[in-house]
């Protein structure tokens, strides 16, 4: 395990570039090192992949470890599929494109997704019509408790809507390890997203692959969504909230514009980003953070801005939507207090 830093800034560490501190830092390399931590007894830890989807509000008092297990490991493979072992570690991008590489489909919706492997079961990581639990079949990890390994296979991380048991019953439970996915090597792709289908055709793609879906997607993001490297964000701070098909109707009279996706039978998704806009927060600046001018969905921090500030625009949103529209929005960020 590597030797820790005193009074390290945590600012390369999270993609909103917030300058807090840390007491000290760890590297995780291996689940061995994890396992051996716990066991240790020393549970009072804040776990890193990326940074992609946390908001720090002050200086961490504890040790903050950077999850670092790395590895691609093929456990399994036939003619259709293969079945493969990724380390926590390893950044979500660079693995859609290894997978696209190998002719391995089934994560090319998701490719420009920040962060690591190891987020992805937490939240469900989803866009364009499809989502991690699709091609998961099981997480492995280590408990906080003990120390001790334990696999969770498909349906026990009970998946929902940006949802999981590890964000749930299970949050700060267990330190994710490794993810084991089932991808296809003859996909039939998903286009399903209009924005997909009509990217394709600007590119003048008629019969599209698994890499020309997943050029598509990157060209639509990166036309929405600002690059952490230039303008500290975590992409979405905010989910898209699921509201009775009764409530939906009633917004709809009053507002005959508004979008929405069904859920189900009962259930109506309607697009966050549209409530915001549409409430006049896209593009307000507030000194050194705001609302992205292309994606209301998006806060940002111009430099400099604390996490406090970004958290206190959120809650003003939060109570925006609720006093407008009667829904309460959830974060989707984490906020590290």
């Amino acid at each position: 395990m590597n030797s820790s830093i005193v009074k390290t800034s945590l600012k390369p560490y999270n993609t909103f570039g917030i300058d807090v501190s840390a007491q000290k830092i760890l590297n995780w390399k291996s689940e061995e090192e994890v396992e051996v931590f716990f066991k240790g007894g020393d549970r009072n830890v804040l776990v890193l992949g990326g940074g992609s989807n946390v908001l720090f509000i002050k200086d961490i008092d504890r040790t903050v470890v950077l999850n670092r297990i790395k590895g691609i490991e093929i456990i399994n493979e036939s003619d259709e599929s293969v079945e493969i072992r990724v380390g926590a570690g390893e950044d979500w991008h660079e693995f859609v494109l290894y997978c696209l590489d190998q002719g391995w489909g089934g994560v090319e919706n998701l490719s420009l997704i920040p962060g690591c492997i190891g987020a992805s079961p937490i939240q469900n990581i989803g866009a364009y019509g499809v989502e991690i639990k699709d091609v998961l079949l099981r997480v492995e990890a280590v408990s906080r408790k003990d120390g001790r390994k334990e696999v969770f296979g498909n349906s026990s991380c009970k998946f929902g809507y940006r949802d999981s048991i590890f964000k749930r019953s299970h949050k700060n439970q267990y330190v994710i390890t490794a993810v084991v996915l089932r991808l296809e090597k003859n996909r039939k792709v998903n286009v399903s997203y209009g924005a997909i289908q009509s990217e394709l055709e600007k590119m003048g793609v008629d019969s599209p692959g698994i890499r020309d879906v997943s050029n598509a997607v990157i060209r639509i993001r990166k036309s929405k969504l600002p690059d952490p490297k230039l303008l500290g964000n975590a992409g979405s701070f905010f989910k898209n909230p699921v509201v009775t098909r009764e409530k939906y109707q009633s917004l709809k009279k009053r507002y005959p514009q508004i979008p929405s996706y069904p859920v189900n039978d009962d259930q109506v998704k309607i697009p966050a980003g549209w409530l915001i806009d549409h409430a006049g927060w896209k593009g307000r600046r507030f000194e050194n953070y705001g609302v992205h001018e292309k994606q209301a969905l998006v806060l940002v921090n111009y430099g400099g801005a604390t996490g406090n500030k970004i958290y206190q625009l959120s809650e003003k949103i939060l109570q925006d939507i609720a006093e407008r529209y009667g829904i309460s929005l959830e974060r989707e960020v984490n906020i590290i207090k």
